[in-house]
């Protein structure tokens, strides 16, 4: 399975960008969840406007979809200042670096996002400018290769990552912000789910928002995908979201009440009738379901282990108590020395 297709699934797909750019909040103050963030950023970025600065060096880790690119927007806006975006992968050489440096003006920000995938000569290159605003040119080649200082503005380099354990420790230590950003509550989703849906001009019950809410995994991105597709099954029987039309559009959709999808289910399933609820090793798991290894540790695993229906033990994947119980399958006799 295409992991691109699961409607559950928090990475962004390119065609979402027009309608996530216009759900997307504009402001901290209308940004919501991440509090603690939220209370930082608006001291660090008033005191940065306060001297004229531009706001110290940010980096932001957390899964897919949780805001790493809107609060990136939304600290360009607050400091008055031009947003450029580019991705670690596509900063392939040194020159593609320079090439969006030198059109930078002061106290603009620059979002790298996956800066994780940088190349590595390319993240050398970017100390000096993070520390110094210089960047290093060599010119030429051989005993005749010259290296030039290309000053560079005083900007703002936001990073994003889903894998903050891959940054390599000269870069993190480069960055004067670091933030983490969790996941969402309940209460934060509804909220969610009730202003997108104002947005998009669609009548919603409270129930059928706290619906969405309880299976979107904790994340913004999958709350406005699932409302996207519940608002077709509304307009076609009648234009407004109840309960019952979420209830059935989830259910067409197989995305259950924890928020797991018809993936989710089987990889559970064949762990427990095919493994007798583990351990399993990935590679075994992979193969008995016709999919990647790394697929199921970077896609699916990470979700089903946070929600508590499997565990990561020493020799290998086991359903817990709560997987068991979600795919309807009391747990065998010896369930807790199965987890052992």
């Amino acid at each position: 399975m295409d992991e691109l297709e699961r409607i559950v699934e928090a990475a962004r797909i390119d065609e979402e960008d027009k309608v996530e750019n216009s759900l997307r909040p504009q402001s901290l103050d209308t940004f919501i969840g991440q509090d603690k963030l939220k209370k930082n950023l608006k001291v660090f970025i008033e005191a940065a406007k306060n001297r004229s600065e531009a706001l110290d060096h940010c980096l932001f880790y957390a899964p897919p979809g949780l805001g790493k690119t809107t609060l990136s927007h939304i600290i360009a806006k607050e400091m008055g200042s031009n947003l450029r975006m580019t991705s670690g992968p596509v900063l392939e050489r040194v020159g593609d670096l320079a090439a969006i440096l030198t059109n930078l003006s002061e106290r603009d920000v620059f979002f790298i996002d996956e800066i994780h995938r940088m190349n590595h000569l390319v993240e050398e290159s970017l100390y000096p400018v993070m520390e110094d605003f210089e960047l290093d040119i060599i010119i030429g080649q051989g005993p005749s290769a010259k290296t030039i200082k290309l000053s560079v503005p005083r900007f703002t380099l936001i990073g994003a990552t889903t894998r903050a354990g891959l940054l390599s420790s000269p870069l993190r230590d480069r960055f004067g912000i670091i933030e983490h950003l969790d996941f969402y509550e309940i209460k934060e989703l509804i909220h969610i789910v009730n202003r997108s849906a104002a947005i998009m001009n669609i009548a919603i019950d409270e129930d059928a928002s706290e619906e969405i809410a309880k299976r979107s995994r904790g994340t913004p991105r999958i709350v406005n995908r699932l409302l996207k597709r519940i608002r077709d099954f509304a307009e076609i029987k009648g234009g407004k979201i109840t309960r019952s039309i979420a209830e059935e559009a989830l259910g067409a959709l197989e995305v259950d009440s924890a928020g797991l999808d018809k993936m989710d289910r089987l990889i559970l399933t064949v762990l427990i009738k095919k493994f007798g609820g583990g351990p399993v090793g990935v590679d075994t798991i992979a193969v008995a379901i016709s999919e990647e290894s790394d697929t199921i540790t970077d896609v699916y695993e990470p979700y089903l282990i946070q929600s508590g229906f499997i565990a990561r033990t020493s020799r290998g994947r086991v359903v817990t108590e709560t997987g068991y119980n979600h795919i309807g399958i009391d747990p065998p006799k010896n369930f807790q020395k199965e987890l052992l």
